[in-house]
């Protein structure tokens, strides 16, 4: 991952415990980064909290993001898959039941399907590669997530579309759902926004997070990208064989 002027890439990182920036906004994305890599947080902490966009903490472990997130609301968490203790993935799935609304990015070094799959599972809205990606890409995908969309490394969307195809085999149709969350959910798997869902349905963004909200609940998920999964198995996205 690409760092600033002089640093060493394979030495990123942060400062252990909590960092807060010194700035707060009322507007700015309220971001939370759960590494064990104190080089690495001090790295991500110091480029991506000079942004005004975001209000930035960090944490060592999963058991301290839970911490924290139980004490206050964040908007999005970057989160590794590899730590001691509490990993990654089973983090993810504890922040989902105690805070459903934050938009989680796995930010790790594995390129693992299984990773990439049980993360999306877990609920998980991205998924990026550490080797590769840039302090502005995840500027910039820590901002989508928080706009309700999702988003992978391009390297793991063809390992995930070429489960979708398997999955697409024999899958069965979403009868539990009425034809205006599959519209819904349709445009999802199309990697639309609310914005652009409400902009396409002629409803507003309250009534499209609604309907996302019910479709989840109905299909007992957890995420956005996982309910794009269940609409390419149940053949609901036409141009995806």
């Amino acid at each position: 991952m690409e760092g600033p002027p002089g640093a060493d890439p394979r030495f990123l990182g942060g400062i252990s415990g909590i960092i807060r920036t010194v700035t707060s906004r009322s507007d700015a994305i309220r971001l939370l980064l759960v590494d064990d890599q104190e080089l690495f947080r001090r790295g991500v902490t110091m480029v991506l909290g000079a942004d005004s966009d975001f209000e930035i903490e960090d944490v060592d472990d999963g058991d301290a993001a839970l911490e924290r997130i139980a004490e206050e609301p964040f908007d999005v968490v970057l989160l590794d898959i590899r730590m001691p203790g509490r990993g990654g993935v089973e983090t993810c799935a504890a922040i989902k039941e105690i805070a459903p609304s934050t938009g989680i990015i796995m930010l790790t070094a594995s390129d693992e399907e299984v990773d990439l799959y049980e993360s999306i599972k877990a609920g998980a809205s991205g998924y990026l590669l550490k080797d590769g990606s840039t302090y502005d890409q995840v500027g910039e995908a820590v901002r989508l997530v928080a706009a309700g969309q999702s988003l992978i490394s391009p390297s793991m969307a063809t390992k995930l579309l070429d489960e979708f195809v398997q999955m697409s085999r024999g899958a069965a149709p979403a009868t539990t759902l009425t034809q205006r969350e599959l519209q819904v959910l349709r445009l999802v798997a199309h990697g639309k926004s609310n914005r652009d869902i409400a902009q396409e349905l002629y409803i507003s963004e309250n009534t499209v997070k609604n309907h996302i909200r019910n479709i989840l609940e109905k299909l007992q998920m957890k995420s956005r990208m996982e309910a794009a999964m269940f609409a390419v198995r149940s053949k609901l996205i036409d141009d995806i064989p």
